[in-house]
């Protein structure tokens, strides 16, 4: 059965404390919708330019809006009695989240809510009264990650009750600069889709997109918001009178910049295979590291010696590598006589070599994955580099690089656009046609 939006599947077991027991939690948290927040605290954005200085200052005000939450929509959805799981969306995207435990914390004597998202390395821990939840969104790989959260049931617009008339439609495709001026400003293009009040869309970069991302318009000023359990963005906007948007981008509580765009629907970023480069030259590549049962795998193993490789750089905390390894697993489910041979290496937040793998069996179980994922080291883009020194640098997660029978590099791609973005399509009929070309049959 084809469904008309993509269903992001997450869960594992999760472990909690023996002081939880558990109760039936349809008795202590209502079916139906709920609006998540995440409280952002833009005090401590730890990379804030000077034009993001001025804009906190005054510059723009977002009156609409509570500064710096993060809301989004979710649905708690029984499947008996006894059990339920939560559905988040994000515009056409449905989050369906399986990993959830509710009961009695004895040693607070309140109902403790936990959410997993066993690939994002990251879960929600709340307590619930009547229709509210609050706890924490806590990130596992950062350090004392922690971001308030709150919920309350029955609630169903993601940012606002107002219904302003729009100044413009924004539908369409913009030229966006995030930092301008900055030392690391970088080019974007946002791709936006109106109807009334609502607005969804998402920034392609040269390094990747920023997924779905949904929410409203109000006179001249709009805002958008995405949470898939491990990025959480949150764009807010105005329109000037020249027809210019220019706003504020935030990236959980660590990250906070200015942004601007103008409409141009010929706007282009450069060649995603032009921004990495090879320093092997025409000679073979060879590459060795630990797979998921702890053994070393080569690309020199019989299983891949002789056949055209696909390579991803990836680690499992990127939401865009998610993507690319949902695509190419269904591609290599559809094209099981493709002749091609993929090998994931991950870069990942663990430093603990334990920790890392723990990390990558997860992924590969999850997805069901039909190639191995090996460990390559720690996500430090520098760092990661030498790991693979066939590579000039890496500036992306995920990079994908082919490799012809011989192992030599012929082409490496950075970045993916993933189902958000309106170059998918053309992405995967461009895979296609290459790995045909590459591997004929």
């Amino acid at each position: 059965m084809t469904l008309p939006y993509p269903i992001l599947i997450l869960g594992l077991t999760v472990t909690l404390s023996g002081c939880l027991v558990i109760e039936k939690p349809h008795t202590r948290l209502a079916p139906g919708p709920w609006r998540g927040v995440l409280q952002l605290d833009p005090s401590q954005s730890s990379r804030l330019g000077g034009s993001t200085d001025q804009l906190k200052q005054g510059a723009i005000t977002f009156e609409e809006v509570t500064a710096g939450e993060l809301p989004f929509l979710f649905d708690v959805v029984y499947i008996t009695e006894d059990s339920f799981h939560i559905l988040i969306h994000n515009g056409e995207e449905v989050i369906e989240v399986r990993d959830i435990r509710y009961g009695l914390d004895r040693a607070t004597a309140k109902d403790t809510l936990v959410i997993d998202f066993p690939l994002m390395d990251s879960y929600i821990e709340a307590v619930t009264e009547g229709g509210v939840i609050q706890g924490h969104w806590i990130v596992r790989y950062r350090d004392d990650y922690r971001i308030p959260f709150v919920a309350r049931h029955g609630k169903s617009d993601r940012f606002t009750l107002l219904r302003k008339a729009p100044a413009t439609d924004l539908s369409g495709e913009w030229a966006a600069v995030f930092a301008p001026g900055e030392a690391d400003s970088y080019p974007a293009i946002a791709e936006f889709r109106q109807d009334g009040n609502l607005l969804t869309g998402t920034f392609r970069t040269e390094t990747g997109d920023y997924r779905f991302l949904e929410g409203t318009v109000q006179a001249d000023k709009f805002y958008l918001s995405c949470f898939d359990g491990s990025h959480a963005y949150l764009f807010e906007g105005k329109i000037l009178e020249d027809g210019r948007l220019q706003g504020l981008f935030r990236s959980g509580s660590h990250h906070l910049s200015y942004w601007e765009a103008q409409r141009d629907p010929a706007a282009r970023l450069a060649d995603p295979d032009t921004l990495t480069r090879s320093t092997a030259g025409d000679q073979p590549v060879t590459f060795r590291f630990k797979g998921t049962d702890g053994n070393w795998m080569s690309n020199q193993d019989p299983a891949f010696a002789g056949r055209p490789l696909v390579v991803q750089i990836l680690g499992t905390w990127c939401p865009n590598c998610l993507d690319e390894s949902r695509f190419l697993a269904e591609y290599i489910h559809s094209h099981p006589d493709a002749g091609i041979g993929v090998i994931g290496i991950a870069f990942e937040r663990y430093r603990d070599e334990t920790k890392a793998l723990a990390a990558l069996a997860r992924y590969e179980q999850r997805l069901d994955l039909p190639y191995p994922i090996l460990l390559g080291g720690v996500s430090d883009k520098k760092e990661a580099a030498t790991h693979v020194p066939f590579l000039e640098h890496i500036k992306a997660y995920p990079t994908t690089i082919f490799l012809d029978k011989s192992h030599r590099i012929v082409r490496i791609h950075t970045g993916f656009d993933g189902p958000a973005t309106r170059t998918h399509e053309a992405f995967k009929l461009d895979f296609h046609n290459f790995v045909q070309r590459l591997a004929p049959r």
